[in-house]
Parts: C-alpha cells; sequence; structure tokens
C-alpha cells in the first residue's frame, strides 16, 4: 500500500493506492506554508488516515529536485524550499519518500492510466498559465531522480518571425532568466501578450479563444501565431524523445479545436509520420498528480518486492 500527496501552494490532496486501478483520495487539507513541523505533522496525519504502515509516501510538488544535491526548488511553499526533503521527511516518518513535479505526475498518469497507455514514449504536455512537461518511457519516468527531462518550456528557441504574413516576435523575457522561451508564447499568459502584440489590444485568454471559435479574424491572426511559434519547438522535443503520443493538460488543453490545429502544425514538422492525431487531450481529469504520484509509489514497491 502507497499513501499519494499532491502538495499544492493551497491545499496537500492525499491518496491511498492498493494498485493501479485502486487509487482512492482522502480528505484535503491546507498547506502550512512557513512551518515545516506543520508541514510533516499534516503529511503524518494522512498517513495516520490510512490505517495501516505504507510501503512509501510519494509525492507530487510544483517544484523540481536537483538530480546532484537533491535540493527542492519549491519557490511557492518557503518552507520547504532549498530543503533535501526527501531525506529531511524520511527521517521525521521513518518512511521511504518519493518526490516527483507536478508535470512529471501527468505524464506518469497519462502513460499508464489515460491517453497514453499502450504507448511505450509518452510526452506529456501542460499547456496552463505556463508550459511544462514530462517524460515517460517503457512505464518508466525519466525523471525519477529529479531533474528538467521533459521541460520544453525553457531555452532560447521562439522565432522571432510568425505567422502568415509574418509578424515580428519580441524575445520576451521569462520567469527562468532566458528569453525567447515558449514558455512567454505558450501557456494563456503567453496566448494574452502575443494577442497584444499582433493586434495591440489586451484580452484575457479566454476571451480570446472564445472570439476565435466565432470566427474573429484579430483572434484567428493570434492564434495562427501562437501555432506557428509553439508547434516547432514541440516537435522537435518529439523527434528528440521518440514520443508517440502527447497528451496535454492545462487550460487550454479544454480547448480541442486548439488541440487539433496544434496536433495538424506540429506533425507536419516531425520526422515520423503519423496517420493519426499525436497531440491529444489528456484522460486524467481528476487528480492527475495524486494519481500519477501514486503510480511512481507503486512502481517502487514492486522493485523492492522483486529486489528482496
Amino acid at each position: 500500500m502507497i499513501v499519494s500527496f499532491d502538495i499544492g501552494g493551497t491545499a496537500i490532496k492525499g491518496g491511498i493506492a492498493r494498485s493501479e486501478t485502486d487509487i482512492a483520495p482522502l480528505a484535503r487539507r491546507p498547506t502550512p506554508k512557513d512551518d515545516f513541523a506543520a508541514f510533516v505533522a499534516v503529511l503524518g496525519d494522512v498517513i495516520a488516515e490510512a490505517g495501516e504502515t505504507p510501503d512509501c509516501i510519494s509525492l507530487s510538488i510544483a517544484g523540481v529536485v536537483d538530480p546532484d544535491s537533491q535540493a527542492l526548488t519549491c519557490a511557492n511553499i518557503p518552507c520547504i524550499h532549498g530543503r533535501r526533503l526527501a531525506a529531511d521527511l524520511e527521517q521525521k516518518l521513518k518512511l521511504p519518500v518519493l518526490i516527483a513535479n507536478d508535470a512529471d505526475c501527468f505524464a506518469m498518469a497519462e502513460a499508464m492510466t489515460g491517453a497514453g497507455r499502450g504507448h511505450r514514449i509518452v510526452f506529456g504536455a501542460i499547456l496552463g498559465t505556463g508550459v511544462g512537461g514530462g517524460l515517460v518511457a517503457d512505464g518508466r519516468l525519466v525523471n525519477a531522480a529529479g531533474g528538467f527531462a521533459g521541460e520544453w518550456g525553457h531555452g532560447p528557441i521562439i522565432a522571432p518571425f510568425a505567422g502568415t504574413p509574418a509578424v515580428a516576435i519580441p524575445a520576451y523575457a521569462c520567469g527562468c532568466g532566458q528569453k525567447g522561451c515558449v514558455d512567454t508564447v505558450g501557456g494563456a499568459r503567453g496566448l494574452e501578450r502575443l494577442h497584444q502584440t499582433v493586434n495591440g489590444v489586451t484580452l484575457g485568454s479566454e476571451e480570446i479563444i472564445d472570439l476565435w471559435l466565432k470566427g474573429d479574424e484579430a483572434a484567428a491572426r493570434t492564434l495562427d501565431v501562437y501555432t506557428d511559434l509553439v508547434a516547432p519547438p514541440l516537435a522537435l522535443a518529439i523527434n528528440i524523445t521518440g514520443a508517440t503520443i502527447v497528451p496535454v493538460g492545462g487550460g487550454l488543453s479544454n480547448v480541442p479545436k486548439l488541440l487539433a490545429k496544434l496536433d495538424v502544425a506540429v506533425r507536419a514538422r516531425i520526422l515520423r509520420k503519423f496517420d493519426r492525431p499525436l497531440v491529444v487531450p489528456s484522460e486524467c481529469r481528476v487528480e492527475p498528480g495524486l494519481i500519477g504520484a501514486a503510480l511512481l509509489g507503486l512502481r517502487y514497491a514492486e522493485d523492492i518486492s522483486d529486489a528482496a
């Protein structure tokens, strides 16, 4: 049995997993952001609610574990930011602890129980407020020991011109410290930024999408530029990883016409040709972080059992 957690800046969601098909959520609790002892106590309370000692606990979290130092970067929860969180929790809770980025857990959930079932290599893409991703190969999360594999949202790769006729695209500053990252144009905030650049009008992403779906020419121009910018780096990620399916999560994944448009553009730019959709909506719409963390924990327990 595994106890899994989806750790957010507002709430901690827990669950009990006995198999891939038996994952039950527990009550959610507020996240103690500034008190590590209180943070540990909440995890302990959830574990106690499970009623038995788990083989391990597994956490999905909006942060990244450094693969060398094992220190966690998690700016929105100060009490765990910079800690070697797995080691600290193992000392306090006396249980093995696994930690993975929430986008990695999303990719794991999709690979094992969602749109990626039956595929050897699954690239999970997030098009939410910003851009993220995770990579699963042969049922294994590539970032199981921490790291940045699958983070296609960062790196100075955005084209300086896009659309037909071409419009100049500034090298927008990114929160990672670089300029011209996919993250600056690919998520909801990026779509808004592009609409302002292309049309000189400030609108929210939902307004832009709604206008586009109603046939608005200015919004259509923005979406053409958007696709022209986002499809090439995603196609490159697919070429490099060999992924045969790309489940997409995040707010923009809820727009079927947008994913279909992106899918066509991506498939036109990759080396391997597919006669089926490649960029598809995610299927794990409820608690993918919790499910992905549970699957990581279950795989860990299987490995320990096989080694015994």
